[in-house]
């Protein structure tokens, strides 16, 4: 009989500890990933000079790049100053506007990539999609993944600890995504990729579950994991469905609604993810969500990210126009404002008994 198997698109290495960068120079080479210690390497104008000030004695053949911000414009003008240097790899040193950048400009020019992650605030660092602001607001670009993915848990203690939590609202909103990917399959026959659908859960299951904290290594080790483990899912399935359904929806919408008053995109869609458990008649799963949010510190009221329940219930109302052709619990529902109103209230007294 023939074995049937398929190649999952992952990263080559994957480093999650304490000192990880002391040695960056060393691993790129043992992987042959660059073995001559030619890089490209994109780094921000704040906290990356301080990383270039520590790394460049270690990677004398590198080139570095200062990237402007997480713009469309921007990546395509790393790729022009990159194209034709014969660079073995181009490395993105920062957080997910230097990451997403140096992924569509890597891509656009045929290099491997690898992704440094100086903080823990989002799933994209290790997720075949770059997000970047264009003319028209904000675009999703499909990239290869990162040949290589490193997390020093010494350089993430030093970024402002709101950027974890932002990450924990983004691993746990996995659960609700993956339900709303299910709903679709039973209502309208949608595929769902079971490997995809279990990797995805089980990621956000493991900081859900797990009874440590932000100042905890053993906990930053599981969200960082959970996170490349995330972007991994959505490499498997080919879209972002294991990490993206209702949850993800009312953040843009909250993004698109009141662009200069929104949160960290971790504190909104943990608030979606909540909410849209609630709506599913998951209320016990719903009011463990907004424990271990609160427990870290995260939102689980509009209130406590400055919106009123009237701008929330608008949110929800607009959240599906924000993902034309996405089926989640808010299209199946399809609630009127005065449904969602009454919704919020139920859902803002269970989490409060």
């Amino acid at each position: 009989m023939p074995v049937l198997t398929r190649l999952i698109p992952s990263p080559v290495v994957v480093d999650i500890a304490r000192g990880a960068l002391d040695d960056l120079a060393g691993l790129l080479a043992d992987q042959r990933i660059s073995s001559s210690g030619k890089l490209a390497i994109a780094i921000s104008g704040g906290s990356g000079q301080a990383l270039r000030e520590k790394l460049s004695p270690v990677l004398p053949g590198a080139t570095w790049f200062e990237v402007a911000g997480g713009t469309i414009d921007s990546a395509v003008k790393l790729a022009d100053d990159i194209r034709g240097k014969r660079y073995d790899a181009v490395v993105g040193l920062g957080g997910g506007k230097i990451i997403d950048v140096t992924k569509y400009a890597a891509a656009r020019v045929g290099l491997p990539m690898v992704a440094v992650a100086t903080n823990l605030s989002h799933d994209g660092i290790c997720s075949p999609v770059a997000t970047l602001d264009n003319d028209n607001g904000r675009g999703s670009y499909g990239v290869p993944t990162p040949i290589a993915m490193v997390i020093d848990l010494d350089v993430i203690r030093e970024a402002p600890v709101r950027f974890v939590r932002s990450g924990i609202g983004e691993a746990i909103s996995n659960i609700s995504a993956i339900a709303d990917w299910e709903l679709s399959h039973r209502v309208n026959g949608e595929p769902v990729d079971g490997l995809a659908a279990a990797m995805g859960r089980t990621a956000g299951e493991a900081v859900l579950r797990h009874p440590g904290g932000v100042g905890d290594d053993e906990f930053l080790t599981v969200l960082a994991e959970a996170l490349v483990l995330s972007g991994i899912a959505m490499s498997i399935s080919g879209d972002t469905r294991p990490s993206s359904g209702a949850c993800h929806e009312i953040s843009h919408a909250f993004d698109l609604l009141h662009p200069e008053r929104a949160a960290s995109h971790g504190e909104q869609v943990g608030l979606g993810a909540a909410f849209a458990m609630h709506l599913r008649g998951a209320h016990d799963l719903s009011g463990l969500f907004a424990e271990v949010l609160r427990r870290h510190g995260l939102p689980v009221l509009p209130e406590e990210i400055g919106f009123s329940v009237d701008e929330f219930v608008r949110a929800v109302d607009y959240a599906p126009q924000t993902r034309p052709g996405r089926f989640t619990i808010l299209e199946h529902l399809d609630l009127s404002t005065d449904q969602i109103r009454d919704a919020y209230a139920d859902y803002a007294k269970t989490i409060s008994s």
